[in-house]
């Protein structure tokens, strides 16, 4: 080999290491753009629903905690109180006793509808395609039914010769008066909240049993396992999100019921069916001359109530590792 030819191959070999070292410098600039470009629209995607959010749900919940500070009133100008109402509400009994009577409301209807919609979507995911649309057709009527509707049915069922003390008589106890007797008016009143919310929960539940995987169950078979040792070991661990979102907005939905403590029930007797929303709204309606700025401050509280409770929830059950595997 000449002088010639080793001067080329030397800056030959020069050339590509330079034109490699070249390219290598430059790959992570087109994998940066990308992700830049990546994260730009995904903010573009969630924008429209930041903006919504922001003009309907944090611009008004501020503007009500700045109303809450005044003293509003039909018959003269607003007045400037600070935290005034907050301690009205406070220190007013009968706001906790709403709570109360609506925490336990929700504790009979929360756990009702979740045990009702297991029980039914393990049903219906045994049975065949017709069958199973066929039920589960029936099992979400109850859910397009108006509030109001659903209060009347049952006003009917619950008076003293209606269905349900035809039942009862069956057993040879008396007729009862189920709306017009404090232990028995709550319970009456969670039935029909049962009735109505179990339908679209079963659905839910159903749509995530059908995500897990037969394999499952099938080794589980293999190996003895009854059908509650198959629920408890191997549904509920796999629903455990399922079960998450539907205990957090039933028991939103449940403390903050109206339509049925209001038209079964008014409220009573004795304010044992007095829910939250209820108690507000009967303040609102109060003829005093704040009634407005004690409802809004209540509501407000109501509002934190939930949130908080929610957060409990989500911190208790995420706890134990509630994503998905």
């Amino acid at each position: 080999m000449t002088t010639t030819d080793l001067g080329t191959t030397q800056a030959a070999e020069a050339s590509v290491a330079v034109s490699t070292r070249g390219r290598r410098a430059r790959q992570p600039r087109p994998t940066a753009a990308k992700h830049l470009r990546a994260t730009g629209t995904a903010y573009l995607m969630i924008a429209p629903m930041a903006v919504l959010l922001g003009i309907f749900v944090i611009w008004p919940l501020i503007y009500s905690f700045y109303l809450s500070t005044f003293e509003i009133s039909f018959y003269q100008g607003s007045k400037f109180v600070g935290l005034k109402f907050y301690r009205f509400v406070l220190t007013d009994p009968d706001f906790w006793h709403s709570l109360r009577v609506g925490l336990g409301y929700s504790a009979m209807v929360v756990p009702s509808i979740l045990v009702l919609s297991l029980l039914l979507a393990s049903f219906i995911k045994t049975l065949s395609r017709k069958a199973g649309a066929l039920l589960k057709t029936g099992v979400y009527v109850p859910a397009v039914v108006s509030s109001v509707v659903a209060s009347v049915i049952f006003l009917f069922i619950y008076q003293d010769e209606g269905l349900a003390n035809w039942l009862v008589g069956l057993l040879g106890a008396g007729p009862i008066a189920w709306l017009n007797t404090a232990g028995s008016a709550l319970p009456a009143v969670a039935v029909p909240g049962v009735w109505m919310g179990f339908g679209i929960s079963t659905l839910i539940m159903l749509a995530g049993m059908l995500d897990i995987p037969e394999s499952y169950y099938e080794s589980a078979m293999l190996d003895g396992a009854n059908w509650i040792q198959r629920t408890w070991y191997i549904t509920i661990p796999s629903l455990k999100n399922v079960l998450l979102y539907l205990l957090v907005t039933s028991f939103v939905l449940t403390l903050q019921e109206l339509q049925l403590p209001l038209i079964m029930t008014g409220g009573g007797p004795v304010e044992a069916t007095n829910l939250p929303n209820l108690f507000i709204f009967n303040q609102f309606r109060d003829n005093t001359p704040f009634a407005t700025s004690y409802s809004l401050t209540a509501a407000l509280l109501l509002f934190f109530v939930l949130g908080a409770i929610s957060l409990l929830m989500f911190k208790l059950i995420s706890s134990q590792k509630s994503q998905d595997s």
